[in-house]
């Protein structure tokens, strides 16, 4: 077997408007491709980059920005399953700890890191609750070490002490603290940058990668599609189409029925709650194996989440967490902390829509896991769908997908996305931390923007809260794909989160951006 596959098509993964419009342009021409994809979340970006790597032609279609839906609204985990154990979901929880090995080991090393996840033990806290979130956590460690991800990177859990969980997390409220368990799981540094690369990597190797391309008719062998940056209507020709639309993907497809759940989060600074160096995980009163969790980030913020709401009626584009929500997020962390957090405490706060399968309506349906399985429908002459799932394991949902349309081996288990390559070692030393944590390889490239403007490695806004580079910008536009301001500010940098940061950043955003082409 000849390694042809694995060799990228396009020595460059960049994506320009040139390159948009000439591809799109080639595919209106009548150039037919292998496989035409709908959707360009994670899962969409997955599967073209494994066809793409297959060695089939890949066109990517998605009527707003790569990365636009659910795909950048998760809470930022690469995580091992441990939550699904708790149900006695163990096939799920072993597909999880089995992609979160494969992405934090080869796919996209420099986007994630070791999280420490605390467990407090309080004076009220039940000996049974205490016993069954040590198993919890032990059972989620026998997982690692079968997925053969090395205890280096995700060591195993134990019990600390009083002294050291509050060190850890100094909100906790040390009059009931008596210790904590400590676990580990996997944490990415953005969740939209995860899209973005794999993206890029789908284009290395040939991939199509066209945003602001709505299909109004999708078919099994093609599609016709509107060109949202000039009106144009356009007729794609494909031997086979897979809808990855994610929880939009029954208005594609009939035959899929899915049971929406709504996912909030809220947003705080990390001095409102000690600046944390660990999550803090606090059992929800009276639902058994239900936390919210308060997930500290490299950028100076904190992810707490995470409800789990049913959402009725159409999706919106731009899911908002209710205020009902915060105030239950927030409610039930302060009841392991000193002082309660209420809303006034939160700087933003976003929420997402999940794309659970309902099984009840397949007629392959035989578990009552739903809430996280992956479906494939479809095969080879029909129009395939892909849903369900989530963000860990996407690089199955592709694989299963495009198992569909090819006898071609999977070559994706150990395929590293963009700024995976080998670490820069002392020489990231040289660049700001920011730089190499969110582009990895790619940190010197993107840095060299600034060569004659060293502001432009300067964060914008001059609030010191942002920590957002100008050359950010710029690579946004010239190498990513980005076409407007909202791409930049809610999926390249993610200013968007806070707020209070792009109102502080937004004039330097307008201007680089314009200096950068954007009209």
């Amino acid at each position: 077997m000849t390694d042809m596959f694995l060799r990228p098509a396009d020595p460059t993964s960049l994506l320009t408007a040139e390159r948009r419009q000439r591809e799109l342009s080639s595919l209106a021409d009548g150039r037919e491709v292998d496989l035409l994809v709908v959707g360009g979340g994670v899962t969409g970006t997955g599967v073209a980059l494994d066809a793409a790597s297959r060695g089939l032609t890949v066109a990517l279609i998605d009527k707003n920005d790569l990365a636009f839906g659910t795909s950048r609204w998760s809470s930022k985990l690469v995580h091992g399953g441990l939550r699904y154990l708790a149900s006695g979901r163990v096939g799920v929880a072993w597909e999880s700890a089995v992609e979160r090995a494969r992405i934090m080991s080869f796919i996209a090393p420099h986007l994630t890191r070791p999280m420490a996840q605390l467990i407090p033990i309080m004076s009220d806290t039940r000996p049974l609750d205490r016993r069954l979130n040590s198993v919890g956590f032990r059972a989620g460690d026998v997982l690692r070490r079968v997925s053969r991800l090395s205890g280096r990177v995700l060591p195993a859990p134990r019990l600390i002490s009083a002294t050291h969980a509050h060190r850890l997390a100094p909100t906790l409220d040390r009059e009931r603290l008596q210790g904590a368990l400590i676990g580990w799981d996997g944490q990415l540094e953005d969740d939209a940058r995860l899209v973005i690369a794999i993206a890029r990597t789908a284009a290395a190797y040939g991939a199509s990668i066209i945003t602001y391309c709505q299909a109004s008719q999708v078919r099994p062998d093609g599609a016709t599609v509107t060109d949202q940056l000039t009106g144009d209507t356009i007729e794609l020709r494909a031997r086979n189409v897979i809808n990855a639309t994610g929880v939009w993907a029954g208005e594609l497809d009939q035959r899929v029925t899915l049971r929406p759940s709504l996912g909030s989060h809220a947003v705080l600074r990390a001095e409102t709650l000690g600046n944390p160096r660990a999550a803090i995980t606090v059992a929800v009163p009276g639902h058994f194996g239900r936390f919210v969790f308060a997930l500290p980030q490299a950028n100076g913020l904190v992810y707490v989440g995470l409800t789990d709401e049913p959402i009725d009626g159409p999706i919106p584009d731009h899911p908002e967490a209710p205020a009902a929500d915060l105030d239950w997020i927030l409610g039930n962390l302060s009841l392991a902390l000193t002082d309660p957090l209420d809303a006034s405490d939160a700087v933003g706060s976003y929420a997402g829509v999940r794309p659970l399968v309902d099984m009840s309506e397949q007629a392959d349906s035989s578990s009552a896991d739903i809430s996280r399985r992956h479906i494939v429908l479809g095969e080879r002459g029909q129009v395939i769908t892909v849903t369900g799932g989530k963000l860990t394991t996407y690089r199955r949902m592709a694989q299963d997908a495009v198992d569909r349309i090819t006898e071609r081996p999977c070559r994706t288990h150990r395929l590293p996305v963009v700024g995976a390559g080998k670490p820069l070692g002392a020489r990231a030393k040289a660049y700001p931390p920011r730089l190499v944590r969110r582009f990895g390889t790619e940190a010197p490239r993107v840095a060299a923007l600034a060569e004659g403007r060293p502001e432009l490695l300067e964060p914008l806004g001059g609030n010191g809260e942002v920590d957002v580079l100008g050359v950010e910008v710029i690579w946004g536009l010239m190498a990513e794909g980005a076409v407007n301001l909202a791409d930049l500010a809610e999926r390249r940098t993610r200013l968007s989160l806070v707020p209070a940061d792009l109102d502080a950043a937004r004039d330097q955003l307008v201007a680089l951006a314009a200096d950068a082409g954007l009209d």
